[in-house]
């Protein structure tokens, strides 16, 4: 009988040659046994070498490859219908995770069957892997960090992929009309800023900000 994963973790990646390695050794050097959790990796058409760099965990990923480029929140959700765990969570391929962020999440929504997400605060590093700063994920929520129960997720419809940025504040709005993200304050994610982040593009992220605003009837 084929085991199923209690978490799948999804790792969006497009063009992230310098840093999918990274990101895959850490999701792999969890104390959370191995058999409990997948990794599907969903390359949007990277015209670099993350392909190349993917081949060589090839024994330890499911590989989703986009012909085309979806976006990200595309990416995502071809990922969640790809998934078998109950849980799910998110890890941007630029990223990195403490070795119990896997084990911790998850034991927050096994044994709180009142918990229908769990998120984690974050430490800010650069593109050397200097801590920055470490968050509190409440007063700076990011799209990563954050376990979902699948069935929520579907309930809501998923990412909005007309959302090709802010697309994760899009979905926690949604998703906590219905929902709560409970809080771990510890720091388990390593959130990199680098100059080829996308949230570092403002005049992307400001188009989205409107977009966003006009959908929820928000302010900023």
């Amino acid at each position: 009988m084929t085991h199923v994963p209690t978490v799948s973790v999804i790792i969006p990646a497009h063009n992230q040659e310098k840093y999918i390695g990274r990101c895959l050794r850490s999701a792999l050097n969890q104390t959370m046994n191995r058999a409990d959790y997948e990794l599907i990796v969903v390359n949007d058409a990277s015209s670099d070498r993350t392909g190349y760099a993917l081949d060589l965990f090839a024994n330890e990923i499911h590989l989703i490859t986009n012909p085309t480029q979806l976006g990200l929140p595309g990416s995502l959700n071809r990922g969640i219908q790809a998934a078998r765990g109950r849980f799910v969570v998110r890890i941007d391929a630029d990223d990195y995770v403490h070795a119990e962020y896997l084990n911790i999440l998850s034991l927050h929504l096994a044994m709180n069957s009142n918990i229908d997400a769990v998120a984690c605060d974050y430490v800010l590093v650069d593109d050397h892997e200097t801590v920055l700063a470490q968050m509190d994920c409440t007063q700076d929520p990011i799209g990563c960090g954050i376990m979902f129960r699948i069935e929520h997720l579907i309930d809501i419809g998923l990412y909005d992929e007309e959302f090709l940025s802010r697309e994760e504040e899009d979905l926690r709005i949604r998703f906590l009309k219905n929902y709560s993200i409970s809080r771990v304050q510890l720091p388990l994610y390593r959130y990199r800023r680098h100059d080829g982040n996308m949230t570092n593009d403002t005049n992307r992220m400001a188009q989205f900000a409107d977009a966003l605003r006009d959908k929820h009837n928000t302010e900023e």
